[in-house]
């Protein structure tokens, strides 16, 4: 049996549009829904070693597309950085009287917070 790497999660979120749909479907059944192998079997109509073997391809499809992209890392920078602005943003809107420029500090803020994940 082999282990589930969760941050193939992440990165069948950003790629999986890239995978040929059968194999998105596998993969998103076993890192998504959790199903086993055997589940996957029966719901798709193939064997558990073929799942297996899409499993396998996808996650070596996955990599390599994140190798040249780096999408996944750069999201996650870009998620932290938002998430200190917004600490930040919170601290200085406590000094900030009623007005417009609170109203639109606070707009900005909830435009940071509305930044996926």
């Amino acid at each position: 049996m082999f282990q589930k790497d969760m941050r193939l999660a992440l990165l069948l979120d950003y790629y999986g549009d890239l995978l040929s749909e059968q194999r998105r479907l596998i993969m998103e059944l076993y890192y998504c829904e959790d199903l086993s192998l055997s589940e996957i079997a029966e719901n798709t109509g193939i064997t558990r070693q073929a799942v297996r073997d899409s499993i396998k391809k996808g996650e070596a499809e996955l990599h390599r597309i994140d190798d040249a992209l780096h999408l996944a890392d750069r999201l996650g920078g870009i998620q932290e950085r938002s998430r200190v602005a917004a600490e930040q943003l919170s601290g200085i809107l406590s000094n900030v009287p009623e007005g417009e420029l609170r109203t639109s500090l606070s707009a900005l803020l909830a435009e940071i917070d509305a930044i996926p994940g």
